[in-house]
């Protein structure tokens, strides 16, 4: 789950990492009166939606007093913020965060992941900051020090100190970048954080060690355990049909293509896709309906799928191993009765009862395309979208 930077600094405030003085705003008076708490000089004001690149696009301007950041909020506060994180669509930008201004020495990177291939946690730091982390990793591989973390011990201060001195940290700076460095891995494992990027991590010229930018997502697996978080989902920010797809429990993700997917498991459904690209297609969505697809599941996932107008074909794949392909068929036509679907369907199902499944969709009366293989199912569905 996705947060604001408002909502990650919050957060990280709790864990004593320490982060610039502001508040949210989100009307031009706040901006003006968070100012005044401010202490009436210089603020920055920065738009909040769910995508970097903002300074880029014109949403994080510089007031040099309350009145001058009340004019600032007027013009990002409303605004369509297009970067390259957000597509050409872009995001309405409705909140905005204000805070003091810093004399910044320096700009660094600062960001913990999950290194999926050494199951481990691995803090990245870089004398980068404000760059692009890619870009850095692209054309400047040098300039990324890595360190991985025992999970057994967690993150050791000795640790801390090394990425410190790989920083170039020395005197006040070294000390409370250590400090930083330490909270900041407390924060990223007590909230279970999918990610925390500082970016930039910036020095001021009296020593201090401060994120001036916090981006903080939180693996939804282990959100049960933290309902505060929960609340600070902020549903404007994401994909309507996604939104809409979390209702039913459906594992939806929207892409640019115009085939549509059901299928039932991960693995599969990122075959089909690959799949469809080999045969000249490109995929509209990902969608999974779960090892347990009911009729009323699939109805469900029609419901989502062709609420995308992108979408001009379905194929549905489905492998019955624990579902049964004569329930995912039943569900099917059901669901092309009830919805009244126009468009080809390209359906392949094998496993469980798939001789039965065939029975159903060649006696609905529906003009269904059944293919027998995976391949043929790919194939067929980008043929019926060039017809």
């Amino acid at each position: 789950m996705k947060i604001h930077e408002y909502q990650g600094k919050d957060i990280l405030r709790k864990f004593n990492v320490p982060v610039p003085k502001g508040s949210v705003a989100f009307s031009p008076q706040e901006a003006k009166t968070i100012a005044k708490e401010l202490g009436g000089g210089t603020v920055i004001v920065k738009a909040q939606i769910h995508a970097g690149g903002r300074g880029k696009g014109g949403g994080v301007k510089l007031a040099k007093n309350p009145e001058e950041a009340e004019q600032v909020a007027k013009q990002i506060i409303g605004m369509n913020l297009v970067t390259h994180q957000t597509g050409p669509e872009g995001k309405l930008v409705r909140r905005i965060l204000v805070e003091q201004g810093l004399d910044i020495e320096r700009e660094l990177y600062a960001g913990i992941v999950l290194d999926r291939v050494k199951s481990q946690l691995v803090f990245m730091v870089s004398t980068e900051g404000g760059m692009e982390i890619e870009k850095v990793a692209a054309e400047m591989p040098e300039k990324i020090l890595k360190e991985w973390i025992d999970p057994a011990v967690g993150f050791q201060a000795y640790q801390a100190r090394k990425v410190a001195f790989g920083l170039g940290l020395t005197g006040d700076q070294f000390k409370n970048g250590v400090k930083f460095l330490m909270a900041l891995y407390k924060a990223y494992v007590a909230v279970d954080a999918s990610l925390a990027e500082i970016n930039p991590l910036v020095v001021t010229k009296d020593g201090k060690v401060l994120a001036l930018d916090a981006k903080i997502n939180i693996d939804d697996n282990a959100l049960y355990r933290h309902k505060d978080i929960v609340e600070l989902r902020d549903l404007d920010e994401e994909e309507p049909l996604e939104v809409e797809a979390s209702k039913y429990d459906l594992n939806y993700i929207k892409l640019d293509g115009d085939v549509g997917c059901i299928v039932n498991g991960a693995g599969l459904a990122m075959a089909t896709m690959d799949l469809i690209k080999l045969a000249g297609g490109e995929p509209a969505n990902f969608l999974d309906v779960g090892g347990g697809a009911s009729a009323e599941t699939v109805e469900n996932g029609f419901k989502i799928i062709l609420g995308d107008p992108t979408v001009k074909a379905v194929l549905i794949n489905i492998f019955g191993g624990i579902v049964r392909c004569d329930r995912v068929a039943t569900g099917v036509v059901q669901a092309a009765k009830n919805i009244g679907i126009s468009i080809p369907m390209i359906i392949r199902l094998a496993g469980t009862n798939a001789e039965e499944a065939s029975v159903i969709l060649n006696d609905s009366g529906l003009k269904f395309l059944v293919a027998n293989s995976f391949e043929e199912a790919a194939q067929r569905v980008v043929e019926a979208l060039a017809n």
